[in-house]
């Protein structure tokens, strides 16, 4: 007699034989000679020695193809401090891969921009810290930065390459925020990506620092709203609010091991690039492993992949896959807990405290910086 299997539920699907991802976020490095107290990269960095060599990149990268992988985000730390990068970029873009760096710029002159527009770069990100230079230069704690910036902007938009301007935003910078969505529009940016500072890493231990007052976070809701309306077909504007504020969490990554992987300067395959915080789960390296089987099988990211994992509160919510969950890495930093309620949810129990902290925090005078540095936690 035949016994038939029971038909797999949604949930153990998708465990099963997760969809291919979309993009990787390429962490080349963690050295940057920026010092920015926001940056999302652990606080425990990577030093030079840890990082992947160049070989191993480029297979790490035809193994991605290989599995599906239309995007790679080259990143750090300052990517640009990798000697290999024009050949990582020339290996990605001859793989069929859509390319972009993300950049602080402050290391990037033109004839190397221009060895990367001849690799096949497709796209530039380029950060700012605030449009006043004593501000954005006290930030990133980077005498000169700013200077560089907009002179590789010039450069970028001169060889017709794709500009998105990365403003990240926080108390000491959101009452430029107009200027700093004209500032885009002098560079001739394609797209503006106004990012509140989202609180892991480096941020999390400046959170008192950085976060803005709700007064500050509405009247920059409001500034966007009315510049996406003025600059539409002109000016595309991204807008992130921080989760402190929010009422409904955010589709983080689209979702844990749904559409995009990172992979560290040492190796290591994470669903996102705060998931080291997350202490309890051990994540693969693909000096040990491949990528496809990484992805498809590895127990961090099955640990919240899909629906399966959720409370019961989130499981039979109707935007359980719409927001899958919200962020797992803010969870632990704000409860301990990795697979409680997203806090930034209106329905945890943490919600009103969470709240209750960013408005404390928010109405203090801010405490001095603790600027990202390696060995300087």
């Amino acid at each position: 007699m035949n016994v038939l299997a029971p038909s797999p539920t949604k949930e153990t699907a998708d465990l099963a034989a997760p969809a291919p991802p979309l993009a990787l976020l390429a962490e080349l490095t963690h050295r940057c000679p920026l010092q920015c107290p926001y940056c999302s990269n652990p606080v425990e960095l990577e030093r030079s020695g840890a990082e992947l060599d160049t070989d191993t990149w480029l297979r790490v990268l035809r193994e991605a193809v290989g599995l599906g992988v239309l995007q790679v985000h080259f990143s750090g730390g300052e990517p640009t401090v990798r000697k290999d990068l024009v050949e990582l970029v020339r290996h990605a873009s001859g793989l069929g891969c859509y390319t972009n760096l993300i950049t602080s710029g402050v290391l990037l002159d033109g004839a190397r921009l221009k060895d990367l527009y001849d690799a096949g770069l497709d796209h530039v990100q380029l950060s700012f810290q605030d449009t006043d230079v004593e501000s954005a230069e006290r930030i990133g704690n980077f005498k000169g930065a700013q200077a560089r910036k907009l002179e590789l902007a010039a450069q970028v938009r001169e060889l017709g390459l794709p500009l998105t301007v990365n403003a990240v935003v926080n108390r000491h910078n959101l009452g430029r925020l107009e200027e700093m969505i004209e500032l885009a529009l002098d560079l001739d940016a394609e797209r503006l990506e106004v990012a509140h500072v989202q609180y892991y890493g480096w941020a999390l231990k400046n959170r008192a620092a950085l976060l803005p007052t709700r007064e500050q976070l509405d009247q920059a809701t409001c500034i966007v709203a009315q510049a996406r309306e003025r600059l539409k077909g002109r000016l595309m504007i991204d807008y992130v609010i921080p989760d402190y504020y929010a009422k409904r969490p955010k589709s983080c990554m689209g979702g844990w091991g749904r559409q995009f992987l990172n992979i560290s300067p040492a190796g290591k395959v994470l669903p996102c690039h705060a998931a080291e915080s997350i202490t309890g789960l051990v994540f693969d390296q693909v000096q040990d492993k491949s990528l496809a089987e990484i992805w498809r099988s590895s127990p961090a990211f099955q640990a919240y992949r899909g629906t399966a994992w959720m409370p019961e509160t989130c499981r039979t919510c109707d935007r359980r896959e719409i927001d899958w969950g919200g962020c797992r890495c803010q969870a632990f930093a704000l409860t301990g807990a990795a697979d409680a309620i997203d806090p930034a949810c209106g329905l945890s129990p943490h919600h009103a405290e969470i709240f209750e902290l960013a408005e404390r925090e928010a109405g203090a005078p801010p405490p001095p910086f603790v600027y990202r540095r390696i060995g300087g936690a």
